[in-house]
């Protein structure tokens, strides 16, 4: 069954707003994008409103799910502050003290890292991440995830590269995701993972402009309405750069570590300075750096060219003081099967690039074996 726009319409014509009209006479709705049963949208209010509000975009948002044919609905809460306008009051308990949660170590109320939580059944979430495009993440983020698998994990692979979703064309994942019984997307499994890509939801020549509070409840969807199972290690693969989504994910889940990846370029390495600067700043541990495109070996004469110079991400990892993790060929047949919907090392396991995957896998799997085990 089709969904319309104007079913959308009708079904928050019943959601009463704080205002004490219907949330479609508010005037706090953006426009709505109804696709394939997906629909998108946010409710625009001041920062002072926000919280009345809150409960009103978790309505909309169930009353939006139930429509006949609705297989996602993301639904955010934009809060924006009038210039001029103060920040809202901490709240307080009855006695004029304000609220600390006591579930969890003490913080400042205004902590953005009180938010965060478990995710039941995985035992570690990690970033791989980089400060700038065209380094080569996803694809490092994949081969990784599966060289994680190779050492007998269980492992899931999240893209949420929200702006340009690379995983489907990386897996050659065409179909989309189903629901359970509980609502919930069931990831598409595939290469022994468990994978979710907002690149499932939309078309592949979507234009993604979403502003950021849409980023991130995306994010936090895509994190919290997915019924992941029982996983040793979540693999993030995140958008580049150091904006909001990578604070969400900081924010909404403890996350056991970050994995930058650079280039031995000189431009690559600053914007990468700045990743680990910012994981460092939300007390993410860094796990380490790889040097992907680290040199070019000849696939017919075997020569090595350090087209992008070499060894800058080492001596990186160096002086930063954290562990450096390897470096990746830039290879014909890395390139190949990542464009083939084939990586590397599920179609060349036995190849000397799945091999080095493997032993950064290895790496990472024994810094995080602690929190595997103690899962």
């Amino acid at each position: 069954m089709s969904v319309t726009q104007q079913q959308v319409l009708d079904t928050l014509a019943k959601v009463m707003s704080p205002r004490g009209v219907a949330l479609t006479d508010a005037n706090v709705l953006s426009a709505i994008s109804v696709s394939d049963g997906k629909v998108f949208f946010s409710i625009n209010v001041e920062a002072t409103e926000a919280r009345a509000w809150e409960s009103v975009r978790a309505q909309a948002e169930a009353a939006v799910r139930a429509i006949p044919g609705v297989t996602v609905a993301m639904i955010a809460l934009t809060a924006e502050r009038k210039p001029g306008s103060a920040a809202a009051p901490p709240q307080r308990t009855a006695q004029g003290v304000p609220h600390v949660s006591s579930h969890r170590p003490p913080q400042s109320p205004a902590s953005p890292m009180s938010k965060q939580s478990e995710i039941p059944g995985i035992a570690a979430v990690i970033a791989v991440a980089s400060g700038k495009g065209g380094v080569g993440k996803s694809t490092t983020a994949l081969n990784l995830a599966l060289g994680l698998r190779d050492l007998g994990l269980r492992v899931g692979l999240l893209d949420a590269d929200i702006y340009g979703p690379s995983v489907p064309r990386l897996t050659g994942i065409r179909e989309k995701p189903r629901l359970n019984d509980d609502r919930k997307m069931i990831p598409i499994a595939r290469f022994g993972l468990a994978i979710m890509s907002i690149g499932f939801l939309v078309e592949e020549d979507t234009a993604m402009i979403w502003r950021g509070p849409m980023v991130m409840s995306a994010i936090t969807q895509m994190l919290r309405d997915v019924a992941w199972g029982t996983l040793d290690i979540l693999v993030v693969d995140m958008p580049p750069g150091t904006g909001d989504a990578q604070l969400t994910l900081a924010q909404n889940v403890p996350l056991k570590g970050a994995i930058i990846i650079s280039t031995p370029q000189d431009l690559s390495l600053i914007d990468a300075r700045r990743g680990l600067a910012m994981f460092k700043k939300v007390n993410v541990p860094v796990l380490g750096i790889v040097e992907n495109m680290s040199y070019f070996q000849c696939p017919h004469c075997g020569t090595r060219s350090d087209i992008f110079g070499h060894g800058g991400a080492r001596h990186e990892a160096e002086r930063l003081a954290v562990p450096f993790l390897g470096e990746v060929p830039l290879h014909m047949s890395i390139r190949a099967t990542s464009d083939s919907g084939t990586p590397v090392v599920e179609s060349e396991p036995e190849g000397p690039h799945a091999a080095i995957y493997r032993a950064i896998g290895a790496k990472v799997r024994d810094q995080l074996q602690g929190v595997i085990a103690a899962a």
